[in-house]
């Protein structure tokens, strides 16, 4: 019998993204979870429980270029209960996902269109909204695409990266280490340019 989790498909951002979004303010207030450091990405497709092998195969299916992934202006509210920073750029990839993972169905996420966000906290009324407004933006290149398995507890969920899909670059062809770091770098310039302009 093969093994099953609760499982999601995702983008993580990169260490010095997690640093920045570590800036935002944290209120205490018993009616808000807060994500911590290790939970922090984006969901492109969240399938529920499902079969570890068989998603695997899907995301190996998943045919698409690098992007570059745009965080901000601010945090804001999605919802009634979740509190994020919109994250842009991401809805050709998690279109691609859809299409790789479409016989992997969640009944509930079928219907559901794709919001790029990172959610940073969870709250359990409908207070005002933590550390809405801050401000807080960065971009980052995404390699690849990671399938996530949730263990659940009192605690908060677990994570656990199961499966990774490297991603083409803009001419289809796979990324290899030095080529994410070349692209990363040049991103990197065209933001402290614009910066110092």
């Amino acid at each position: 019998m093969n093994e099953r989790g609760r499982l999601f498909v995702a983008v993580i951002p990169p260490a010095d993204v997690l640093d920045l979004l570590a800036t935002i303010p944290r209120e205490a207030r018993s009616d808000v979870r807060y994500a911590t450091r290790e939970q922090w990405h984006v969901t492109l497709r969240f399938l529920g429980d499902a079969d570890i092998d068989d998603v695997s195969a899907a995301l190996s299916r998943v045919d698409a270029p690098s992007v570059e992934a745009v965080l901000g202006p601010r945090v804001e509210r999605l919802g009634r209960s979740v509190a994020m920073v919109p994250c842009g750029g991401l809805d050709p990839l998690a279109a691609e996902v859809r299409r790789a993972t479409a016989e992997i169905e969640h009944p509930v996420e079928a219907a559901r269109a794709f919001v790029g966000h990172l959610t940073i906290a969870r709250m359990k009324s409908a207070r005002a909204c933590p550390a809405s407004g801050f401000p807080v933006g960065a971009a980052f290149a995404v390699n690849e695409v990671h399938l996530v398995r949730s263990h659940l507890s009192r605690d908060g969920s677990r994570y656990e990266i199961v499966a990774s899909r490297s991603l083409g670059d803009y001419r289809g062809l796979p990324l290899n280490a030095d080529h994410r770091q070349q692209r990363y770098g040049q991103q990197e310039q065209k933001r402290h340019h614009a910066h110092d302009e």
